[in-house]
């Protein structure tokens, strides 16, 4: 009786561990995606800051998505 209790014992910390493990594992992979993410539009929106001048309140669509993206503005 008493191995049947620690053997489900036992059982329920692996459990939480894994769990615990996922819930970190998804952390990561979040801010995996968000790094490339902001990677990919830190070579995109420099190089259409032009575009942005050319529309109404486009500069400061521009200086919004650069402090967003935490990408260094360029004037």
């Amino acid at each position: 009786m008493l191995n049947l209790v620690l053997t489900v014992a036992m059982f329920i910390v692996l459990i939480f561990r894994a769990w615990i493990e996922l819930k970190n594992f998804q952390l990561i992979w979040r801010e995996l995606e968000w790094r490339r993410t902001r990677e990919a539009i830190a070579k995109i929106l420099p190089s259409e800051r032009e575009l942005f001048a050319k529309t109404d309140e486009g500069r400061e669509l521009y200086k919004l998505l650069c402090k967003i993206f935490e990408i260094e503005e360029r004037e």
